[in-house]
């Protein structure tokens, strides 16, 4: 049995090893493996570690292995127009703004991760051309803006938002290279900002930087951390002046109340704002913002995804309003950062729900297409102009290439990636933290300069348990003293862990994190047991939503995919084909009042597992889960315009109904076509 408590004598060492220390030059470490934030800075309970130290396991490495192979390791070729030798972000005369960063934003953490050498290939012009691009007085990136060409933006070449993008690149290519030159070249166009915002601010070109200026304050607080050069402080003040203030608009505001009010991928770029802020104004209030817009947003706009109605204006959430992939990408990365500051379960908790639910229905499974638009009843992809406030000529909602529009074949590849970045981290406290669950591996320093390695091998979030494995690296490291953070979905009420098949005995409460602090021994091996019931979520119009742990459940229907070429009635701008995806499967169930009572639940819907899950399991057969319930058909609920008709109140009292059926719900990341909120019948 491992003990709770640690004795007095330990825990005065622990005290005296691990606490937080003011040096000489006023910086705050309180991981001596890593640094931490620089005072006066907050110091941040995790650390990020280098790009490089985790690598994917299980199904997260087919995951990637299909990137690689897909369009993220292909898009020079697939997308040659713009990621070809003419980007302006390689010298040419071609594109010049988001694209092509957006692009080398996750292509850059996959090749590291991966270790591939053909992908840091293609990483390393972009690189080289944007480090010698910079002139003496910072500036740097393309500065010639040419007339319109088809396909291709040429002008705002002197914007400042896709250099915040850059800026993302430079910091990561440093995380996994340690290339010095990425903190001079910082150092200088920080500089050059300080100098030129006051006359030229955020948005003086484009409204897109003073949206997200929270993206370029992030890098800036990430160079004072390793420089502590004072003048980026006064910079950081400068910049969240100038950025819209996303803190009023989630505490004052109602933004979030109205639909058309903003752009639904900036929402998602803008939450982390005030938490990025936070770290350096130190007011609770940056903090009590974000978990307010949550809380309106469930009431409103919000989807049980963890994202919103946006398409692309924000829309009350109804489940056939559209949801973009941008939006989807953005927000995960949010949460990661808003994660690693605040340690905060509830944003591990969002993260699992978009990262498992939303990203991979939107992308297909050999990762050659993607889906502008998603819907959460989704009854076929075809080429309709369907309800959305941007259409695309009805190409938004196909999987393709280029249709909808192309910042999400551009910016979709940073997904899982990052993810993938922050699965583990170092904690303030000299130990290794595993906040987010999925197959991987880590090699991390913990205690004092102790290298160990952690294999993580799990099936989650289809399975319930998570192994952890541990080994030091030296052999003749017998043992060393540190803390495992491991965390406690709210949504699980009864979560167990063993270590060497030992229970322990730490206090273990849903929405918070458990702290193992124990001598640890090559060898070792935890388990952290997390049990999945299903439970039932109430959505728009009264609808209800299957649920079991960090997964939300859809209908299965077959899907019949057809690859259309495209008729260019509108030139090439939306590619050369695109998927549709039809079915002759019945679609408009509803489900029955008496069963999704919570008393009720667990005699309704029955768990299926299989035991056989598929290597790469976000398929309508890859999931090892299931969930057989009974349904009724409403005939009075008919297609519209290539979507499920407005959705019926529920309970209906009145509507006619066909008999009970068995039907079948599968994960909704493994689904195309899908049924999710369902209408609820008394009859």
């Amino acid at each position: 049995m491992i003990t709770k408590r640690i004795n007095l004598i330990s825990l005065m060492l622990l005290t005296c090893l691990f606490a937080p220390r003011l040096t000489a030059d006023n910086s705050i470490y309180g991981n001596i493996n890593y640094p931490n934030n620089r005072y006066p800075l907050i110091e941040k309970p995790y650390i990020e570690l280098p790009i490089g130290c985790i690598r994917p396991a299980g199904w997260l490495e087919e995951q990637m292995i299909r990137m690689r192979t897909g369009l993220t390791g292909n898009l020079d070729k697939v997308y040659e127009k713009v990621m070809g030798s003419r980007n302006g972000w390689l010298g040419g005369d071609g594109d010049v703004w988001e694209r092509g960063p957006y692009w080398i934003d996750g292509l850059l953490p996959l090749a590291y991760s991966l270790n591939d050498e053909a992908l840091k290939a293609k990483v390393q012009p972009w690189i080289e051309w944007t480090l010698s691009s910079q002139k003496e007085n910072g500036f740097f990136g393309p500065d010639t803006d040419r007339p319109a060409e088809s396909g291709l933006q040429r002008n705002n070449s002197h914007d400042w938002w896709p250099r915040m993008v850059v800026l993302k690149v430079m910091q990561q290519y440093y995380s996994a290279t340690g290339d010095q030159r990425v903190i001079d070249f910082l150092t200088k166009y920080f500089k050059y900002q300080l100098e030129k915002l006051p006359d030229t601010p955020l948005d003086n070109w484009t409204f897109w930087g003073k949206q997200r200026g929270g993206d370029n304050l992030m890098v800036v607080y990430w160079l004072y951390n390793i420089t502590g050069d004072k003048f980026l402080l006064d910079l950081g003040e400068l910049i969240h002046k100038q950025t819209l203030d996303w803190t009023d608009i989630f505490l004052h505001q109602d933004h979030l109340k109205r639909p058309y009010s903003l752009h639904c991928v900036n929402l998602a770029q803008g939450f982390k704002e005030p938490v990025i802020y936070y770290q350096q104004n130190k007011d609770i209030k940056q903090i009590s913002s974000v978990k307010k817009a949550v809380n309106d947003i469930r009431n409103t706009i919000g989807y049980p995804t963890g994202l919103w109605a946006g398409d692309e204006l924000l829309r009350f959430g109804s489940p056939t309003q559209g949801s973009e992939l941008c939006t989807a990408v953005e927000m995960m990365f949010s949460l990661e950062k808003m994660l690693e500051i605040t340690g905060d379960v509830q944003w591990a908790d969002h993260l699992e729900r978009v990262s498992y639910n939303a990203l991979p229905t939107q992308i297909t499974d050999n990762f050659d297409a993607r889906q502008y638009y998603q819907q959460l009843n989704q009854i076929e992809i075809s080429r309709h102009k369907r309800n959305f406030v941007t259409a695309y000529e009805g190409t938004d909602q196909l999987m393709g290439e280029l249709t909808g529009y192309p910042c999400c074949t551009s910016n979709m590849h940073q997904g899982w990636p990052k993810f993938m970045q922050n699965l583990f981290y170092a904690t303030n406290d000299n130990g290794i933290a595993a906040l987010v669950y999925a197959p991987a591996k880590v090699r991390m320093k913990v205690a004092n300069n102790i290298v160990v390695n952690v294999e993580e091998t799990t099936n989650y979030p289809f399975d319930e348990a998570v192994t952890f494995n541990l080994a030091f690296e030296d052999k003749k490291v017998k043992s060393a003293f540190f803390p495992m953070h491991l965390r406690i979905p709210a949504w699980c009420t009864n979560a167990s862990i063993t270590i060497n098949g030992n229970p322990v005995t730490e206090e273990i409460i849903a929405g918070e994190i458990v702290k193992i602090n124990r001598d640890w021994k090559s060898g070792d091996k935890v388990v952290l047991h997390l049990p999945m019931k299903v439970d039932i979520s109430r959505w728009y119009e009264n609808s209800v939503v299957v649920e079991r742990g960090p997964l939300i459940y859809a209908l299965k229907m077959n899907e019949n995919w057809q690859r259309v070429a495209d008729d260019r009635k509108y030139g090439d701008r939306f590619g050369d084909w695109y998927y549709e995806v039809k079915s002759d499967s019945p679609w408009n169930y509803c489900l029955i009042e008496e069963h999704v009572k919570k008393e009720n639940i667990e005699k309704y819907f029955v768990v299926e597992k299989s035991g056989n899950m598929a290597k790469y399991p976000w398929t309508l057969t890859g999931s090892s889960v299931t969930i057989k319930a009974k349904g009724k058909r409403l005939p009075a609920w008919i297609k519209y315009d290539g979507s499920a008709g407005p959705q019926p109140f529920s309970s209906q009292y009145q509507a006619e109904t066909g008999p009970e059926e068995t039907i079948e719900l599968i994960p909704y990341g493994c689904t195309t076509l899908r049924i999710t909120e369902f209408p609820v019948t008394r009859k």
